[in-house]
């Protein structure tokens, strides 16, 4: 059992009734029918034989990629299509009807890829055919196909996919940084068919704890973050046992066959081809990051930089406009406002504080794909209105992507208030210690990107896998597929396996960490704020500021730990003052164990045009801190004699 929350933990639950206790027909808050892992797990253990309506002869479609996915997984598909009737599609003889079926085969799911006002008729001829289950994919719900299906005395399921579950289940699914919600301390191989009655294959489960079992299905959503912050993501290794995950310094994978080996290429299967694209210690990292944030996937990059470049590539296009906050890191300011230029990519920035003006420059420029803004801004520290900008953002059916690496999903998760996207630079506080560059884009998998033709790179069909759709293949699994398959392949800032290995030992102590940040920012943003030198300290985290409020709503575990003061002295007196410090380190890098002092205005800001770095907070006489996990006593005495010899 998970250990609900003690003094730090947050409890990860969707709603406060525990998911084991909910039974298949309640519905969770956002709508959704909610089904309990068991209930799945039951079905896809009982299930022998499928009915599936709608399958295509086509590949690319979603219907040909769930046949062929559960035939290898040991399940007997049956494909109907009366377009189709008479014909086989893959190695099945397709009928019009599913009473077309011969009785000699007994059909025990009916797996529908219809509308859902097709979906009753199918139902009442599974309940007439005598299965025990009526599956509707995703994006079908049929509240008149549910009554049939109950009142007949069959199982419903509805907006899922059985590919998806099975391969969440048995661990697939993480093979490309999405949230499976299972934790687990056992050795498990990841794939393997339905049962342990299949043929002696490679795949086949070699213990009793391999099977497709509810013991396998530990669901995490009641866990509280410190849990999940250590084994979201992670198991033992299926090999050697190795609890500890395995650094995989390798470039390229082995396929099983031929077929394998263009199902992966196709995306008909989950499994790595090339490290440019997955890599097993960088995917542990991923769904460990998705599981913090809420979200449904994560693609981890070589920077926080990069991060950036990939969480836009799936959404814009030559000409169009991202609204952004200006208040942000320099070089992002830098790299949106002038480099993102030589994409065709255009860049406003606002003050994301004056929400009339951020509706403004939305609704007013061209083709304006997304609104950007941090949690936690850097350098100074402000908190957004991420739920002011959501309002906003739905109004215009763009994307919120918010940057969280100040505040970590410890301190804030945007995904709650709202965001669509979340960005880090995993560099800093997730990896902690100032030793492993990366970055990461988290999907909550909420935002239809189908809903209007904004998005054709994933709501049209993409040339280079054959016209496949991603989002009409993959649901809410499209933007971390298409930034895996299509945005790592082509843009290549792949992480390195060893910095994913050090960031997921980071984030096991990240609460640790935090807490502690938090605790010595607050002590010395309070004793700057009486200091004789000192003219002003914006920290979140102080009554008098502005943003007080919005740390309790936003950021209850603290205000972060990086934080700006300006000094009396001006431009001289911040550089003397950082070359006076003994133990803060001057550098240009947050979120470190050790406490870091910058001035802006000569360093990380310095491109910037002066009315740009009074904008972000990174004026002349600004200095900012990152406060690290030493005694708190000890930097007040180092700040104070810096200030007093300077």
């Amino acid at each position: 059992m998970c250990v609900q929350a003690a003094r730090r933990t947050r409890s990860f639950a969707s709603s406060a009734t525990p998911a084991a206790s909910l039974s298949p027909s309640e519905v969770v808050a956002s709508g959704e029918p909610y089904y309990p892992d068991e209930y799945i797990l039951g079905i896809l253990k009982e299930v022998k034989t499928i009915a599936m309506v709608g399958a295509s002869s086509k590949w690319q479609r979603p219907s040909n990629f769930a046949m062929k996915y559960l035939q290898e997984k040991g399940y007997r598909v049956v494909p109907v299509n009366p377009g189709s009737a008479g014909s086989k599609i893959l190695g099945e003889m397709t009928y019009a009807s599913v009473l077309d079926i011969p009785t000699s085969i007994k059909i025990d799911m009916v797996d529908v890829f219809q509308r859902p006002d097709r979906c009753p008729e199918v139902t009442k001829q599974a309940v007439e055919r005598g299965a025990s289950v009526v599956w509707l994919q995703l994006g079908i719900v049929s509240e008149e196909a549910k009554r049939i299906a109950t009142d007949g005395g069959l199982k419903m399921v509805m907006n899922r996919c059985p590919k998806i579950e099975f391969s969440r289940l048995r661990g697939e699914l993480s093979m490309h940084g999405f949230a499976s919600n299972v934790i687990s301390s056992r050795r498990r191989v990841i794939g393997g068919k339905k049962d342990d009655s299949e043929d002696g294959s490679d795949l086949k489960p070699k213990t009793e704890s391999d099977k497709l079992d509810s013991k396998d299905a530990f669901h995490s959503g009641n866990c509280g973050f410190d849990t999940l912050s250590i084994h979201a993501g992670a198991a033992p290794d299926p090999t050697t046992g190795a609890r500890s995950t395995p650094i995989f310094q390798t470039t390229s994978y082995v396929f099983e066959n031929v077929d394998n080996a263009a199902s992966l290429f196709n995306l008909q299967t989950f499994g790595n081809i090339y490290s440019r694209l997955s890599n097993p210690t960088t995917a542990v990292l991923e769904e460990r990051l998705a599981t913090l944030d809420k979200g449904r996937g994560a693609t981890c990059t070589a920077s926080g930089h990069s991060a950036q470049l990939l969480a836009l590539f799936p959404l814009m296009q030559p000409g169009d406009t991202l609204v952004s906050s200006n208040r942000l890191y320099g070089g992002s300011i830098t790299q949106f406002g002038k480099t993102f230029q030589k994409f065709g990519w255009n860049c406003i920035f606002v003050d994301t504080d004056d929400l009339k003006s951020v509706r403004s420059a939305v609704e007013k420029a061209t083709n304006v794909k997304a609104l950007w803004a941090e949690s936690l801004a850097n350098p100074g520290g402000s908190i957004s209105d991420i739920e002011g900008l959501k309002q906003i953002a739905n109004e215009n059916g763009i994307p919120l992507i918010i940057d969280n690496t100040l505040a970590t999903p410890y301190l804030c998760q945007p995904v709650i208030h709202g965001a669509d996207l979340v960005v880090y630079s995993t560099t800093k506080f997730l990896s902690g210690h100032g030793n492993a560059m990366g970055g990461a884009v988290v999907d909550s998998g909420k935002f239809d990107w189908s809903k209007n033709d904004k998005f054709p790179s994933l709501s049209q069909p993409e040339p280079a896998y054959h016209g496949l759709t991603f989002q009409e293949t993959f649901g809410d699994l499209a933007y971390t597929t298409f930034s895996h398959a299509v945005s790592l392949r082509d843009l290549g800032p792949t992480m390195a396996p060893i910095n994913a290995f050090l960031t997921i030992t980071g984030i096991e102590t990240l609460s640790l960490r935090m807490e502690k940040h938090c605790q010595n920012a607050q002590k010395v943003s309070e004793f700057l704020l009486d200091h004789p030198e000192v003219d002003w300290v914006s920290y979140a985290g102080l009554p008098s500021s502005q943003y007080y409020d919005l740390v309790k709503k936003y950021t209850p575990n603290g205000a972060g730990a990086v934080f700006t003061f300006g000094l009396k002295g001006g431009f001289s007196k911040g550089i003397s003052t950082v070359e006076s410090c003994q133990i803060f380190s001057h550098l240009a890098n947050v979120g470190d164990t050790r406490s870091l002092i910058l001035h802006p205005a000569s360093t990380t800001h310095r491109q910037l045009t002066e009315e740009q770095r009074q904008a972000a907070g990174a004026g002349d006489n600004v200095i900012r801190l990152s406060i690290g996990l030493e005694d708190a006593d000890d930097l007040v005495r180092d700040l104070n004699r810096a200030l007093a010899t300077s």
